[in-house]
């Protein structure tokens, strides 16, 4: 099978990268593996495996993106000999990417396969911005001709009843993670140690974008503060918004209570300290940072958002609270702060049993990959 990509990670091109590395894993389920990515940067044709190659749109503007995309794409197809029996276009989103692919698809008759990896039909979604609103606009043209849609949670598979899809064509292969890596890996330092003042460490570990909310997790740790003054809140990651974060951090004078770290590699050792992890998210296809802290055993508090009820919902116990439900979390999180006992309850009975059914090997995870591939090929409907 050929397959052609289009997608968006520079980091494609990076030697030695994990985007790469992955990236050159899926080419060896294939006879080729062809990727287009968009950039404005100026990028050569790269070979990642002796059947795997990677192209830059090398566009002028970002407005451009899916008119090279489209133009790179029609090249490759005409030179590698693409035919419908054995070849697939598959996007990375359902938004810029999948045009491009759609186009392409529909201009030579080829299979259309798109993934999905966020709730685009959270209404919080649409509400942050006017691309946004436009993206789920551009999904709902793409979806309906896609021959097979890879999502990664079932919360995206039951949204797509809205865009006129049909559930059949929909499988649902989770984000692949090593999980073993963070039940198993002894932490390399102690935040308790780091950061001794603190009696109790609430921990973020996300993007700092406008969907990861994280202006309400500050605003949750100012009413925290009030019954318990020595917790504090560690930050990691980067982003568009950090430096409005670390403004608004001043003018809640959270100074004293709250660090930046910055974007880590390594988070193993803030899951395995942290007293308790919070998700405070608009909105989530998956939810990968707290499911690498429900697997390190870190007690994790959620909105509902995700897989959050997946892992935080067990049996008379409930982590997951509506999203900007400040009462809700404020109660949630302060049964765990006082209840050491429940804390340990999580970490050693609710931790392991809510992340075993995500507990899968890497070549089972990228066997279901190449079959959600399979099922766009006209010998497989």
């Amino acid at each position: 099978m050929k397959v052609l990509s289009i997608g968006s990670d520079r980091k494609l091109f990076e030697e030695g990268s994990a985007v790469q590395a992955r990236a050159i894993e899926y080419a060896a389920l294939f006879e080729e593996l062809h990727i287009v990515v968009f950039s404005t940067g100026i990028f050569a044709k790269t070979q990642i495996a002796s059947n795997a190659w990677v192209y830059s749109t090398n566009s002028w503007s970002r407005w451009l993106y899916i008119l090279d995309a489209i133009r790179i794409g029609k090249r490759i197809i005409h030179d590698s000999k693409f035919v419908i029996r054995d070849s697939v276009l598959t996007a990375q989103d359902p938004f810029e990417c999948g045009l491009a692919a759609y186009k392409i698809a529909r201009f030579f008759k080829l299979p259309l396969h798109v993934q999905i990896h966020t709730d685009f039909l959270s209404p919080y979604f649409a509400s942050l911005s006017i691309l946004n609103r436009i993206r789920v606009r551009i999904a709902r043209r793409v979806l309906p001709y896609a021959a097979a849609i890879r999502v990664v949670s079932e919360r995206i598979k039951n949204s797509l009843s809205k865009v006129n899809c049909q559930l059949s064509k929909v499988s649902v292969l989770p984000i692949f993670t090593d999980l073993e890596k963070f039940q198993k890996t002894e932490s390399a330092f102690d935040l308790k140690s780091r950061y001794p003042n603190w009696h109790f460490i609430i921990l973020v570990v996300a993007r700092l974008s406008p969907e990861k909310n994280i202006g309400f997790a500050f605003t949750l740790l100012g009413e925290l503060l009030k019954k318990y003054p020595k917790i504090g809140m560690v930050v990691v990651g980067d982003g568009p918004l950090e430096e409005s974060l670390k403004s608004q951090v001043k003018s809640l004078r959270l100074e004293e209570n709250v660090v930046f770290e910055g974007r880590q590699e390594d988070t193993v050792s803030y899951y395995k300290t942290a007293n308790l992890f919070l998700q405070s998210s608009l909105y989530e296809g998956f939810g990968l940072a707290l499911l690498e802290a429900v697997a390190a055993g870190c007690p994790s508090v959620s909105s509902d958002v995700g897989i959050a009820p997946e892992l935080l919902n067990r049996k008379e116990y409930s982590f997951v609270c509506p999203v900007n439900d400040l009462g809700c979390f404020v109660e949630t999180t302060s049964k765990l702060i006082e209840n050491n006992q429940l804390r340990e309850f999580f970490s050693l009975d609710i931790a392991p049993i809510a992340v075993a059914s995500f507990l899968i090997s890497k070549q089972i995870y990228l066997e279901a990959y190449k079959t959600s591939l399979e099922g766009c090929l006209p010998a497989s409907q």
